[in-house]
């Protein structure tokens, strides 16, 4: 009996349900990502997912006030 292999259907761009876009950074930002990339064996996108996901979460948005 012959071993089947099943190949699933790659999920096209876009329904991964990310988005890819390019920020500007400055080159010193950028080699602080480095480094928490390197000391937490992450890559540099998946530290920034994170560190942006607690920015949003825990920011507020001061309110003018006249």
């Amino acid at each position: 009996m012959k071993e089947r292999l099943t190949i699933s259907k790659k999920m096209l761009k876009g329904e991964d349900g990310y988005k890819t876009f390019s920020v500007r950074l400055k080159d010193e930002t950028v080699m602080k990502l480095e480094q928490l990339a390197m000391q937490t064996n992450r890559s540099r996108n998946a530290v920034i997912n994170l560190l942006l996901e607690y920015a949003v979460e825990h920011c507020e948005v001061e309110s003018e006030e006249n």
